[in-house]
């Protein structure tokens, strides 16, 4: 077994040596709300990381990753969060399409897409919600049918992260006329690059607009590009959240305590910091971020249980409270701004969408509820 230590050593040594030149602008850039940062030359540091072999380290080595245990892989996204390296820009298809087709997919879609992950030659995107099945993902309306040995999708997709500089997008649609619910979905991977697609990015409170609206209308993509059966798409949609909150985390709540050790010192400065009620919150901050990290270890060989769910609702809630801190440190300069809004007010902003976006906390409820503590389940109408 690997040395931890000198592990965390060797990925530490290799950020410090790399995050240089022209690399180094990038430190601290990019992540939701901030992913039009400098965007460009984050794909190009993405790049270099692969061509090292830093892309995809958990994955098994015949797929083009390093095969790290769940250890090492926390190592590595604690460096990565520690040495201020940028937010990733393939981590949709790294993250959440690769383990997928790895687990479900076929040899061909493996032989096809894996190896362009793992470079960072195509970006994905996530192509589940609709203006009408937003949390209710079941309720999905975009269609595709069979024409000859195609697959034409019409219908449309919203709040997709990314779409916009994606080239392709893994769409749930439903394939079963008449079908309802969970049955008749089918797991599509449709490219982004042709006659038949309309990307239009959302505007947010924070002024960017990372989110899309993505219209289908007559797409095609080759009938081998199904992931599982036609009509099996919930079970390979399902697979796929569950690789969504895995040991990346660990990096994420680095990154939180970067932030609230930005509200202290902004604190500190405004001298709202002798406010005992504001002083007894940034406690409960530091105290809950710990929470966080005591969770997130404890529930990281089950990836897929529902009870990574509670995961989810804690960071979200935790980082929107954090947003709330921020504006009563700086006290009233929080309430003006000169054009575009600073790092503080965008932490607020789009913080309120964190316990919407990836599971709203309502849907995060019903499912610690009935899957985890075994309480009946919600009438539907």
């Amino acid at each position: 077994m690997r040395d931890h230590e000198q592990f965390r050593r060797e990925v530490a040594d290799w950020l410090a040596a790399n995050l240089t030149g022209q690399f180094a602008e990038l430190r601290g850039l990019g992540g939701p709300g901030r992913e039009h940062e400098a965007f460009d030359l984050r794909l190009a540091w993405e790049r270099h990381l692969a061509a090292a072999g830093w892309t995809c380290v958990g994955w098994p080595s015949e797929f083009g990753g390093r095969g790290l245990s769940l250890a090492e892989q926390v190592i590595f996204h604690e460096e990565y969060a520690a040495s201020g390296a940028p937010a990733r820009v393939g981590h949709l298809g790294e993250q959440l399409l690769g383990p997928t087709l790895i687990a479900l997919g076929t040899p061909e879609q493996r032989q096809r897409f894996l190896p362009r992950i793992v470079a960072v030659d195509e970006l994905w995107c996530q192509g589940y919600s609709e203006p009408g099945a937003g949390s209710d993902l079941a309720a999905v309306s975009t269609s595709a049918r069979i024409e000859g040995d195609t697959w034409v999708v019409t219908g449309q997709k919203t709040w997709t992260s990314l779409a916009h500089v994606a080239d392709w997008c893994f769409v749930l649609a439903r394939t079963e006329p008449g079908s309802r619910r969970h049955a008749g979905l089918s797991y599509l991977l449709v490219p982004l690059r042709q006659d038949g697609v309309e990307v239009r990015p959302i505007r947010q409170l924070t002024g960017t607009s990372e989110f899309n609206e993505v219209f289908f209308d007559g797409a095609r993509t080759p009938a081998s590009m199904v992931v599982g059966e036609p009509g099996d798409g919930w079970r390979v949609a399902m697979a796929t959240l569950g690789f969504e909150r895995g040991v990346s985390t660990l990096g994420q709540q680095i990154g939180f305590r970067r932030e609230l050790e930005g509200v202290l010192a902004q604190a500190k400065r405004t001298g709202t910091i002798d406010d005992p009620v504001l002083r007894t919150d940034l406690t409960r901050a530091w105290i809950g971020l710990r929470v966080l990290r005591a969770h997130a270890l404890r529930t990281l060989g089950d990836q897929a249980g529902p009870e990574v769910a509670v995961g989810k609702l804690l960071w979200a809630q935790w980082h929107r409270t954090l947003g709330e801190l921020a504006m009563r440190a700086r006290g009233a300069r929080s309430l003006t701004h000169d054009g575009e809004p600073d790092e503080w007010q965008r932490l607020f902003l789009f913080s309120r969408a964190d316990t919407i976006y990836g599971g709203s906390d309502e849907i995060e409820r019903n499912i610690i509820a009935e899957r985890v503590l075994g309480l009946p389940k919600e009438v539907r109408a």
